[in-house]
């Protein structure tokens, strides 16, 4: 048994994944907001901000900043 830890996968910690949650956040909280005042308008709206949200995710990866692509730099933990 090695005391070495696991090699951390980065699931998320890219430009791409945190500008898409980031979105989609303020869609999610924009839409229950406007579920709340019962504006129906808003929530659609809302829906859509999430999906694009999602689009925009793809594309950065795409692009390169996922957390395989050549643009993403990994920030290196100090021991």
């Amino acid at each position: 048994m090695s005391n070495t830890e696991p090699a951390e996968l980065g699931e998320g910690h890219s430009p791409a994944a945190w500008t898409a949650v980031v979105i989609m956040l303020i869609g999610f909280a924009a839409g229950t907001l406007f579920f709340w005042f019962d504006q129906a308008w808003g929530v659609w709206a809302s829906a859509a901000v999430v999906v694009i949200g999602l689009v925009i995710g793809a594309v950065m990866a795409k692009a390169g900043y996922g957390v395989n692509g050549p643009k993403y730099v990994a920030k290196h933990h100090a021991e």
